[in-house]
Order: structure tokens, then C-alpha cells, then sequence
């Protein structure tokens, strides 16, 4: 209809000026309508936060009784959801309690929130009686004011908080009471924000907490310094409280910045500020006097207590680790303060917190990926060789849901290809299992889940049908691989069911043993004895283990080495990554554990994959809590006890490449390539990432 009103209007003017303004005309109406559906779509950000909050009070992550007036219907969001909203509203709330503790004595003092949205703040330090002698300012923009002023007006326990109403205010106050006012303002506009807060009664001499959650960085980078500057100058005795996003260039930050460019928020700091210490800079140029600034991770672990932090576990079922760290690597709390009273309530600048300090080697060298031409997704799965060239892939999950169909990834002389598998029992839905080559031939299923609350019971043992083909040659023209899985039953005294554990085969006097080590299960967070299973008599055997047990884990490795096993890293019982390396020997009685010292100390991960090659340890991948970027690999020398991160040069990739929840195999150990297949995971709320197709890693020039 527009473009036909225009059409008309052109035809009919005559002259060359006229339609000059008709052109300006109309592209000043376009550019008001995109800026409009920014402005629309920053604001929906406000939408989905509010109901994700809702979801987190109403599964006990905190108490927060008034959320729910400010959404027209409850929805429940998935545990990592609800989880990366809970520490967020702990870290607030942290800050805030904080400033009103420091200033409890002060004659009055103030709380300024920009871009509150249908944040509840008031509502609970109200009901708390924690606002003496303190008023609440709010200010956003006016559609989202008057939206949350009718929600406030129309509701009984909302309007029923209000005090008396302050009727001289003047300016765009949507509700007025003596302790909290609404203000509907765009925040850029610092003379009428400035002179709509005077006439809304700040004082700009008292005590003043800034709050900000996910606002600054949706302005472009001159906006946001500029109101962090105005606030500085006109503010001389405030904390200033920043919840932001950051570290957009790792595969997490692409998808997170990916998601909201589909929405038309661009997050704009980014692009200036995007670490931590870029962040504390920022504050200190702009006028702050000291600042500190947390990511998540240390936040959650240095600042939550460890009481707390295992109620958190508690609320719900929760198998999603690597996303959850992988959110808190990606969002930051910062305090910046001026005024000496307000040092005071600055987040501490070394919190006590379990991560321990790490001073990496680094090596020089950044290792080439290369991709595989063969489709092929999944996380959670378990891979092994059933025969040299033939990796066979059982369970995980994918886009198309759980319990993929097992499949054979097949390399002879023309390359790669994918094959079908027909086993003759269905190995059903599977999880974060394991799957492990036996010395005579075959191999042996066991453990998982199909849920977190429910693992799978039992062990099976695979092996190629005797009809079938023999090996890559002879399958070149097949379209499907024939398995023959016959369940394995065991007599002795079986472990505990579990997932996301490991089973190596280790060997004492000629018998080889299945040992299976660590894991979780719907009862134990991490679990941490060791468990023998006598292959040849199908028995659970007790061994004499010598030497001190490893701290409990799950998600680390464990590679069969000189007759026992060398275990690395993992998760512990606290959700902190370890970084120790821990070997299984075999002695005349049977086993003993030994702690290898490694100098350096490589960095903490879990969730990675290991390959033991000659007296090296070859690491790759996995999630760490570790500053700067994320896994490429380290090379563990387990002769001379030392240690060396190498990188990753994804440069051949087109897609972001987690390698976190993935699968490895050393193809030969002549020609050291790794094989790495699936990974990825729930990048928060963002959206779903599964890497679409293998990558091969030749190791050889980190190993030389």
C-alpha cells in the first residue's frame, strides 16, 4: 500500500526538486521504521528475561514472589536456563545488598536502574524492609514504562507495595510513591534523563547505586561510554553495578552474538570491550575511581557458598555442565565505585575461590584441523575401532532427538564415507557411555543414561557378524555393516550404575581387566572407586589397590598405559575442573595409584578426549575455566613429568568448532592423526550448535 501511494505521488509531480524531497522524505520514514524495530526488539529482550526469571523462582532457585505479576502466563525453561538466570539475580542481588549494608547508616540513599524493564527489585527489597530511608528511581523507555506502570496500577500486591504518592514530581514519572518512582526516558539522552531525575527528586550528592543489567551494550559503544562518564561526573559518591556479556570471538561468543543479531540487538561493547580487563579499564578512563569486575565462573565459585551452591544442584536434574561453564565464561559482574564509602562495597578483587592459579608452557606451534566430507552430529556419543579404518559410533544425541542409530565411519582409498549398521540387539537409548576395544577382538559397551534420571543397566559386547565383512576392503561396496551384540552377564558384585565414566583395559599377570573409573549417576554427583572386570571369566573382581584413591570425577579420561592406566582431569565433586594426572600401575600384588607432578601444570579441563602415543600423553579439547579462549590440546610427557598447551588453527572450519562432548580415535599411531567426531551443545539460550562434520588433526608437529 506504502509503495503504491509513493508510485502515485511521483508520477504526479513535476518537478525535480519536489520528488528530491519526496526521496528524503521517504528514506527518513524508513530509517525511522528500522530504528523503531530496534528499539521494538532490544525491548523484547526485557519479554523473555522476565518469564525466564519467573520459570527460575518458581523451581526454588530464589524467592522472588512478585516476578509473577509481570508475566501473563508461567512458563518452566530448561534447568541451564533457569541456572544462568539464577546467577544472575544471586550476583545482583549480591551487589545490592552490599550497597545497602554499606550506606545503612546514611541519612538517605538512592538506587538508579537503568533500563529496569519489569525488573522487581523494589517489590522485594520493599517486602524485606531493607529500604530505609531509600528510594528506588527506575527508568527505561517510555512504551516500557507504561506498560509496567499499568501492570503496577492493575494489580492488588503490586500497588499494594506503594507508599504515599508524591504528587509535586514533574517529568515523565508513570508512578510516583515516596520510595520508588518510574521514570519513562531513553537513557542516551543524558540533558532530559538528567533533568527528568531532578524533577523526579534524585539527589544527586546522596549515596547512589547504578544498576544495569544487560543495557549498556545494546547502545553503540559512544552511547554507553557517554552514560558511563555523565553518571561518574554527576554522581560523585556511587556504585556503579554492570551485568554484561563478553569473549565473543570463542565458538560460544559467535553463537551468542549470532542470536542476538537475529534479533536486531547487536551487542555493541563487544566489539571494544571484550574481556574483563578490558571492561575494568573502561570504568577506570571513564572517570570511575576503582572497579572490579568477575567473570561468572569466579563469581558462582568464589562468591556462592559451597552450601548453597550444592542446593542449587539439588533443585533439579542437571546434566549439562559444559554449557552452564560455558555461559559463566561469557557474562561478567562488575562494580566500579567513586566516593570512598562506596570503595567499600566493591566485589572483593581476589574472591577465595577453588580455581586454582595457572602458569601454562605454551607451544608455538597452532595445529591445522581438516574437515571430513561425511555429515555426520551427535554429542554425548562413545566411538571405537572395530577394525584398522572402521570407527564405529553408538548412541549420543543429535537434531534429529537421542539414540541415534549406531553407525560406522568407514576410510578406505577413495576416502571417507558414512555406513549404515545393523545390529542384532537394538543398544536403545544411550548417553554418555562408553565403549571399549577388548585385546582378543570385539568390543564392550557399558553404562550411560538415557536421562539424567535414568541410567542404563547392563554390558554388551560387539562384534562384526561372521556374515558380514572382515574389514574396510571387503565393505567398499556395502551400504550396510551387520553387528553381532550379545548381552554380557557377570557374576561378583557389579559398581554402581553411572555415565560420563571411563573403561580402560588394563592387564595384571596375563588376565586382562575392564577397569571402569569415576562418573555420576542420579544419586552421586561424581563417583571415585575403581571397579575390575575379569574379561575371560566375566567376573567383577576385587583388586588390591595400593597408593591414594583420586578425588572423585566425572567427564575426565583414562588411557590404557604399560598394563594400567593413566587418568587426567575432569569434574569434581564441586563442579571445578582438575588438572591432575594420575597413573594405575600394575605391582606383584596388584595395583597401586601414583600422582605424577607435572611442571608446568597443564590447565585444568574435563570433557576432553586423551590418547597415549609412545610416553605421551596426547590431551585434546574439552572445557576450562581458564581465561583466555578455550581447549586446543597438551602434549603430558610422562617420562620427564612435563607439560605444553598447544593451539588450534580453525581457520579451514566454517562453522564455530566445540570440542566439548565430542568423540577421538588415533587412527595409526605411525601417523599420529586424530579423528575428533561430533560435539557441541546448548549454547544457553542461544540456540543449539552440533558440529556438522568430523575434522581430522595430524599431531605429529607438536609430538617432534
Amino acid at each position: 500500500m506504502m509503495a503504491r501511494l509513493y508510485v502515485s505521488m511521483y508520477v504526479c509531480m513535476d518537478g525535480w526538486m519536489d520528488r528530491l524531497i519526496l526521496h528524503v522524505c521517504l528514506f527518513v520514514f524508513i530509517a525511522f521504521l528500522l530504528l523503531n524495530r530496534v528499539f521494538l526488539q532490544v525491548q523484547g529482550t526485557n519479554d523473555c528475561s522476565v518469564v525466564s526469571k519467573v520459570s527460575a523462582a518458581a523451581q526454588g532457585y530464589f524467592q522472588d514472589v512478585f516476578l509473577q505479576h509481570f508475566v501473563c502466563k508461567v512458563a518452566r525453561r530448561a534447568p541451564l536456563i533457569n541456572r544462568g538466570y539464577y546467577v544472575r539475580c544471586r550476583a545482583v542481588d549480591h551487589c545490592v545488598r552490599r550497597f545497602l549494608h554499606i550506606t545503612e547508616n546514611c541519612p538517605k540513599r538512592q538506587i538508579l536502574s537503568l533500563g529496569a524493564g519489569f525488573d522487581s527489585l523494589y517489590f522485594r527489597q520493599q517486602a524485606d524492609k531493607a529500604l530505609n530511608r531509600a528510594v528506588v528511581f527506575e527508568v527505561d523507555f517510555p512504551d516500557v514504562a507504561r506498560r509496567k506502570a499499568a501492570l503496577i496500577n492493575s494489580n492488588n500486591t503490586l500497588r499494594g507495595m506503594l507508599d504515599a504518592c508524591v504528587p509535586s514530581l514533574t517529568g515523565p514519572v508513570y508512578v510516583s510513591s515516596r520510595q520508588y518512582r518510574l521514570l519513562g526516558l531513553d537513557v542516551r539522552e543524558q540533558s532530559q534523563v538528567e533533568e527528568a531525575l531532578g524533577g523526579a527528586g534524585l539527589d544527586w550528592a546522596a549515596p547512589t547505586l547504578i544498576l544495569s543489567e544487560v543495557v549498556l551494550t545494546y547502545m553503540e559503544t559512544r552511547w554507553s561510554d557517554a552514560v558511563i562518564s555523565w553518571v561518574a561526573k554527576v554522581l560523585p559518591q556511587s556504585l556503579f553495578v554492570v551485568y554484561e556479556q563478553i569473549n565473543p570471538h570463542d565458538p560460544f561468543g559467535l553463537i551468542m552474538q549470532d542470536h542476538f543479531l537475529k534479533l536486531n540487538s547487536t551487542l555493541h561493547a563487544l566489539r571494544q570491550y571484550p574481556d574483563t580487563a578490558a571492561q575494568r579499564h573502561r570504568f577506570l578512563d571513564k572517570g570511575w575511581e576503582q572497579c572490579v569486575c568477575l567473570d561468572m565462573n569466579v563469581f558462582y565459585l568464589g562468591l556462592v557458598p559451597e552450601e548453597e551452591r550444592g542446593r542449587v544442584d539439588s533443585l533439579e536434574p542437571f546434566d549439562e555442565y559444559e554449557e552452564w561453564h560455558q555461559k559463566c565464561s561469557h557474562y561478567f559482574i562488575l562494580t566500579a565505585s567513586r566516593g570512598s564509602l562506596m570503595a567499600q562495597a566493591l566485589l572483593p578483587h581476589a574472591p577465595v575461590s577453588p580455581l586454582p592459579s595457572i602458569c601454562p608452557s605454551w607451544s608455538l606451534i597452532a595445529l591445522s584441523v581438516q574437515i571430513i566430507p561425511v555429515r555426520m552430529e551427535g554429542l554425548g556419543m562413545a566411538t571405537s575401532l572395530l577394525s584398522p579404518g572402521q570407527v564405529l559410533l553408538t548412541g549420543g544425541s543429535s537434531r534429529g532427538g537421542r539414540g541415534a542409530v549406531p553407525r560406522i565411519l568407514l576410510r578406505n582409498q577413495e576416502g571417507w564415507r558414512s555406513v549404515n549398521v545393523e545390529p542384532s540387539v537394538d543398544l536403545g537409548v544411550r548417553l554418555y557411555h562408553t565403549v571399549t576395544s577388548l585385546p582378543g577382538g570385539g568390543l564392550v559397551v557399558y553404562g550411560g543414561r538415557s536421562s539424567p534420571l535414568n541410567p542404563i543397566r547392563g554390558l554388551f559386547k560387539i562384534t562384526l557378524d561372521s556374515g558380514g565383512p572382515s574389514g574396510p576392503r571387503d565393505s567398499e561396496d556395502q551400504d550396510t555393516v551387520k553387528l553381532c551384540v550379545e548381552e554380557i552377564v557377570c557374576i561378583g558384585n557389579p559398581p554402581p550404575t553411572r555415565w560420563r565414566h571411563t573403561a580402560t583395559v588394563v592387564s595384571h599377570k596375563g588376565k586382562n581387566f575392564l577397569f571402569v573409573f569415576g562418573g555420576k549417576n542420579q544419586a552421586e554427583a561424581v563417583l571415585g572407586e575403581g571397579y575390575f572386570l575379569c574379561m575371560d571369566q566375566q567376573h567383577w573382581t576385587e583388586m588390591p589397590v595400593e597408593g591414594a584413591t583420586p578425588e572423585a570425577r566425572h567427564s575426565h579420561s583414562a588411557c590404557s598405559y604399560q598394563g594400567g592406566v593413566v587418568v587426567f582431569g575432569g569434574l569434581d565433586r564441586r563442579e571445578v575442573p582438575l588438572g591432575d594426572t594420575v597413573v594405575l600401575k600394575p605391582n606383584e600384588r596388584g595395583f597401586s595409584w601414583e600422582r605424577i607432578e607435572l611442571q608446568p601444570s597443564p590447565v585444568p579441563r574435563y570433557s576432553h578426549s586423551a590418547h597415549v602415543i609412545g610416553d605421551k600423553l596426547v590431551v585434546v579439547g574439552g572445557v576450562w575455566l581458564h581465561s583466555s579462549g578455550v581447549p586446543g590440546g597438551a602434549i603430558i610427557n610422562l617420562t620427564t613429568h612435563s607439560s605444553v598447551e598447544f593451539s588450534l588453527d580453525t581457520t579451514p572450519v566454517p562453522w564455530p568448532l566445540m570440542l566439548h562432548s565430542f568423540c577421538s580415535e588415533l587412527m595409526d599411531p605411525e601417523e599420529p592423526e586424530l579423528l575428533l567426531i561430533g560435539g557441541g551443545g546448548n549454547c544457553f539460550s542461544f540456540g543449539t550448535h552440533l558440529n556438522p562434520q568430523p575434522i581430522t588433526l595430524n599431531l605429529r608437529p607438536v609430538l617432534e
